[in-house]
C-alpha cells in the first residue's frame, strides 16, 4: 500500500489519482502505525509552511517521517519541510535535506508557474527523463541547490528541482501534474 500523508495541505487527490492510474493502491491518512508500515509514503502539498509543521508537530508526524526507512516522496511544500529551514513562516523544517527554502527575490515575477524543463538530472527517479523534459512548477519559494540535489531548473536563478537522501526523495514540480514525464518519475519512485 502507498500512504499518502494528510496534513490539511492541499493535492491530495491528484497524487492519489495519479497513483491510482499507475495500478498501484493507495490510502490518504496521517495514522502513525499506517504510515510505518506502508510500502511507500508520498507526502505531497500545496499550502503553507508554517501552518503545515504545526499539523504535523501537533500529531507528532514529525518524528515519525524523519524514522521512516522505506521510500518518501516529498512534492512541492513536501520536499520544502524536509528541508532545514523555510523563509514561508520562518519555519524550521525537518532537516532530511541540509538546504534552505528561500523565496524568490523577484516579486513582479513570482510565483514561479507553469512547465520548465530541467537544467541537469541524475539518479533513478529521472530514469528515461532527459532535461528537454518540462514538468509543472507553481512555487513562491525554493530549495537552494546543495550536495543532495539531483536535478536543476533555472527560473530567475538555479534552484533545486529534486533532492535525495538515503531513502528521502524530493520534487519540487508536481509528477502528477506533469503528464506522461510525470507518470514516469511517479513510476520511477513507485518501483525503487
Amino acid at each position: 500500500m502507498i500512504a499518502i500523508l494528510k496534513y490539511n495541505a492541499g493535492n491530495t487527490t491528484s497524487v492519489e489519482n495519479a497513483i491510482k492510474r499507475l495500478g498501484y493502491s493507495t490510502l490518504v491518512t496521517d495514522d502513525v502505525s499506517l504510515l510505518k508500515s506502508a510500502e511507500k509514503v508520498i507526502f505531497p502539498g500545496v499550502g503553507e509552511a508554517s501552518s503545515a509543521m504545526n499539523y504535523l508537530r501537533e500529531r507528532n508526524l514529525e518524528k515519525v517521517l524523519k524514522s521512516l526507512t522505506q521510500p518518501v516522496l516529498g512534492i512541492c511544500l513536501g520536499m520544502q519541510l524536509l528541508c532545514e529551514s523555510s523563509e514561508e513562516g520562518n519555519t524550521e523544517g525537518l532537516g532530511i535535506f541540509k538546504t534552505k527554502v528561500r523565496k524568490f527575490p523577484a516579486e513582479n515575477i513570482v510565483p514561479h508557474m507553469g512547465w520548465n524543463n530541467f537544467t541537469s538530472v541524475r539518479g533513478d527517479l529521472f530514469q528515461h527523463i532527459s532535461i528537454e523534459n518540462d514538468c509543472y512548477f507553481v512555487h513562491s519559494y525554493y530549495a537552494e541547490l546543495c550536495s543532495e540535489t539531483i536535478a536543476t531548473t533555472d527560473y530567475i536563478l538555479p534552484f533545486s528541482a529534486a533532492l535525495k537522501k538515503d531513502n528521502f526523495y524530493a520534487t519540487q514540480f508536481h509528477p502528477e501534474k506533469s503528464a506522461n514525464f510525470g507518470l514516469t518519475i511517479l513510476k520511477n519512485f513507485l518501483e525503487l
